[in-house]
């Protein structure tokens, strides 16, 4: 642990950039219609305008969290606050959906600069037995941002205009960049060799593998252009990543991914884990907002509202859980988090039909509220609490990009899900016909399509409650905490771990990582 007398200003000067950019993968989901008529774009051209950001934000942030350790966390953080501050405007300044597309990937880019320096930042300043607490509020915003996203989304939307989601970062990441300045403090930095060859692999494997997953329904699963294929490309993909996998199990010197970090049971499972959360959380979200406004004709503003039971209870309970998790196995935490999610979203399919009263749809909105007081705190605590500082950045890299994969997959197989059932359950003028044209430029939902409509999104909610319940299984087989050797009670390193035979305890885990990498 870095001697810093006071890490708390250092956590919520952080905690605002990190809140700011995770609004971001979520308030979209709220505009989309807005976005769609506003810039003439289809469904799938929209949903690009996620997919992209998510993409941009995954593919770098292995590399991010080792360029943190290198140059140290708060340079990294700063540089990328710039960039995502910058590209926010850019996005709202675009004129064409395309050119927002490319915003959106700049600010991807921002976004996975700045991440794992947050993790980083806990991991080294906080010692393990207090981590709990801090992990709280790291997790806590995370939750908190998936929720509040769509509703501060809403508002904006229906006030200002959609461009609005984005202009509101500008001043937020001026006030973030200030009080980060001053209060996060200039951690010691670590040498490293950087893995060109894994950073290449890992980018061109994800960007095949989404993109195939993605462009299929648009392609008919079939030829693209020329030889290229779907399939081929969503098979080059996971050959690339199983090449990938490959390059940093032999690399002889510094892979980009330390395969040794994985050696520890429960990060291995929190980040199966939190890749079942964020390809929920991102999934679910498409097709609740859209049947909320084009179905029961709901405003944005009032879509989101729709969500505020979730924030509120998310919000109230997160300093209570995050206590919990110093004391008890937070199995138990997670996995009733991850069952409660799935609870509530079977229920929301289960409810979505033209006709049902719209305010039921608060109960398990209200049940989302709990799952997600028991899911982030937990789960990050599990994954960093043995990290060494020398790997912190590493660590936390590894797990956001499992969080950001989970998003990217999402966001892809949700696309996907949605447009083969709307053409499965809308009559052959829907998708094809004028109803269909209106629907793909944001305009209104004609009434004689609304049951077939409400029964495709529905149906497509069942898909993230599937996989939150494998995350679910995946929990309970966290093993119980250790107290981590060598930290005092009072979080500094013991008498003994600073002297010979807690530094050979340190050195060994460090080995250790390095070793099986």
């Amino acid at each position: 642990m870095e001697n810093v007398e006071k890490p708390w200003p250092a956590l919520w000067s952080l905690v605002i950039g990190f809140f700011m950019i995770l609004i971001d993968t979520t308030i979209v989901s709220v505009a989309n219609p807005r976005i769609m008529e506003g810039l003439h774009a289809d469904i799938n051209a929209v949903i690009w305008v996620t997919s992209a950001y998510l993409l941009a934000y995954a593919v770098p942030l292995l590399i991010t969290g080792r360029l943190g350790d290198r140059f140290g966390p708060k340079k990294l953080y700063l540089t990328g606050l710039v960039v995502f501050t910058l590209a926010s405007l850019w996005c709202g300044l675009s004129g064409d959906v395309r050119i927002l597309i490319a915003a959106r990937v700049l600010q991807g880019l921002g976004a996975a600069m700045m991440t794992p320096q947050t993790m980083a930042v806990i991991t080294r300043i906080f010692p393990p037995d207090r981590r709990g607490s801090a992990m709280a509020v790291w997790g806590a915003t995370a939750g908190m941002a998936t929720l509040v996203g769509p509703i501060l989304g809403g508002v904006l939307v229906d006030g200002l205009g959609w461009e609005w989601i984005f202009f509101i970062n500008v001043p937020v990441g001026v006030v973030g960049f200030i009080l980060a300045l001053r209060n996060v403090p200039a951690l010691s930095t670590h040498p490293h060799r950087f893995d060109i060859p894994g950073v290449l692999l890992s980018a061109v494997g994800l960007f095949l593998l989404v993109f195939g997953i993605q462009e299929g329904e648009t392609y008919n699963w079939g030829t693209i252009a020329g030889p290229i294929s779907v399939w081929g490309l969503i098979i080059a993909g996971i050959v690339v990543l199983a090449a990938f996998v490959a390059w940093q199990r032999f690399n002889k010197g510094e892979p980009l991914l330390p395969l040794g970090l994985f050696r520890d049971r429960n990060f291995s499972l929190a980040n199966i884990g939190i890749t079942t959360v964020g390809f929920t959380v991102t999934a679910f979200s498409l097709p609740l907002i859209f049947y909320y406004q084009l179905v029961r004709g709901l405003t944005p503003t009032q879509s989101a509202l729709m969500m505020v039971p979730m924030a509120l209870i998310s919000g109230g309970l997160a300093p209570v859980v995050g206590k919990l998790v110093d004391r008890v196995n937070p199995k138990f935490i997670t996995a009733t988090g991850l069952v409660l999610m799935a609870v509530a979203l079977l229920w929301n399919s289960a409810l979505m039909q033209p006709d049902t009263p719209i305010l039921m749809f608060l109960l398990p909105s209200a049940v989302l509220g709990f799952a997600n007081a028991g899911i982030w705190a937990p789960l990050s605590t599990t994954a960093t609490r043995n990290l060494p500082p020398r790997q912190a950045g590493a660590g936390s890299g590894v797990y956001n990009t499992t969080r950001q994969i989970g998003a990217v997959l999402g966001s892809a197989a949700i696309a996907v899900l949605i447009q083969s059932r709307l053409a499965a359950e809308l009559p052959q003028g829907g998708p094809g016909g004028a109803a269909g044209e209106g629907l793909a430029m944001g305009g209104s939902l004609p009434e004689f399509l609304h049951s077939g409509f409400s029964t495709a999104m529905g149906q497509s909610i069942l898909l993230p409650a599937g996989v939150i319940l494998v995350g679910a299984a995946v929990a309970l087989f966290f093993a119980k905490p250790q107290p981590v050797q060598g930290w005092s009670s009072q979080g500094r390193l013991g008498a003994g771990a600073q002297g010979q035979d807690g530094g050979q305890a340190s050195a060994k885990v460090d080995a250790g990582l390095d070793s099986a990498g």
